[in-house]
């Protein structure tokens, strides 16, 4: 029996559907375009191009092409989600709404929290009252793990959430609510999804505030000693970016009444330690590269570090039939691969 995304591909392909996604250029959306093109959607990407690149775009155009789908590009469009006349125009003729355009850094939030309340909160507001107005099909939003805050426990469970720990946290916290009152209110479908640690190609590895898989590749791959804080045994949950596309086309076209105005956390369901992540990615960069990858220089711990997160998934396949298709490992050789 197909699988709930085998048979979304089945649905999609020959029945274009046209789609948006703001932040289509960066880490996560130029992966969900890639799999649009792929299927032969018609796809608007909105994007101020802060994180994203328009070469990202290129190679989601490609990597389509080579898979079997169409060669055309996603139509661009260069601008805001915290200018309100913009999200109104781009949004009119969109049958779905993937939402990733957002400040991403925990950190930097931490430094600019205005920043964060006009782009996160603002912004994403801007999106459901032009969602709303365009009366389309589905509005799925990204949130993030962050929202769990300080709340002890080894499985996240949706329903339990702690206290936000940065400005960033609190705006996805904001986001939810939000989404949940217009399906409430207005009868708008939306779906969040709570992002765990997303990895893949197309990952920034530069700046200080990069994710520890492509920072980790980067160093490797040249040589230099990788640091971790802490004896190495902290753990995370870590999916593959192909994973979080498959969420977030599933929670696009569901027809699952029970998943609106609903969030969901979406991870591969299992944690992985830091010592653990080193010994795949020295194999992996060994193995491609032929670089000798010296042993990890331990550090201290850092102030305010979560010993352990894992996401419990069990909400995100009952509902929506998710059903990861990668572990890490395998998800590393291809993120390996792809730097």
């Amino acid at each position: 029996m197909p699988s709930a995304y085998q048979s979304l591909k089945s649905d999609l392909k020959g029945n274009a559907q046209h789609w948006l996604v703001t932040g289509g250029a960066g880490f996560i959306g130029s992966h969900v375009v890639e799999r649009l093109l792929r299927w032969g959607q018609r796809v608007t990407v909105l994007d101020d191009l802060s994180a994203g690149r328009k070469e990202n775009l290129q190679l989601a155009a490609t990597a389509a092409a080579e898979g079997g789908g169409t060669l055309r590009m996603a139509h661009f469009v260069e601008g805001d989600i915290t200018d309100e006349q913009k999200c109104l125009h781009v949004i009119q003729g969109m049958d779905y709404v993937i939402h990733l355009a957002a400040m991403g850094s925990v950190p930097t939030s931490m430094e600019k929290p205005d920043q964060c309340h006009d782009t996160n909160v603002t912004g994403t507001l801007n999106m459901l009252l032009a969602a709303k107005k365009a009366a389309v099909k589905r509005f799925v939003f990204a949130s993030s793990s962050a929202v769990y805050g300080d709340i002890v426990a080894d499985a996240k469970v949706e329903r339990n959430i702690g206290r936000p720990l940065s400005p960033y946290a609190a705006s996805k916290h904001v986001n939810e609510i939000e989404a949940q009152c217009f399906f409430m209110a207005y009868g708008l479908q939306t779906v969040g999804l709570r992002f765990f640690n997303v990895f893949g190609p197309r990952q920034n590895p530069n700046g200080a505030y990069a994710a520890v898989i492509p920072q980790w590749i980067s160093a490797m791959k040249a040589g230099r000693n990788v640091f971790i804080n802490g004896d190495g045994e902290n753990t995370r949950d870590f999916c593959f970016v192909r994973d979080v596309v498959q969420a977030l086309l599933l929670a696009a076209t569901t027809e699952n009444e029970a998943a609106y105005g609903e969030v969901f956390n979406v991870g591969l369901g299992k944690a992985t330690s830091l010592n653990e992540l080193f010994a795949v990615l020295q194999t992996e960069v060994q193995s491609q590269t032929g670089v000798e990858v010296p042993g990890p220089v331990f550090r201290e711990f850092r102030p305010g570090d979560i010993r352990h997160s894992c996401a419990d998934v069990t909400k995100v396949k009952e509902l929506l039939g998710f059903e990861p298709e990668y572990t890490v490992a395998k998800g590393l050789k291809e993120t390996v691969a792809g730097y």
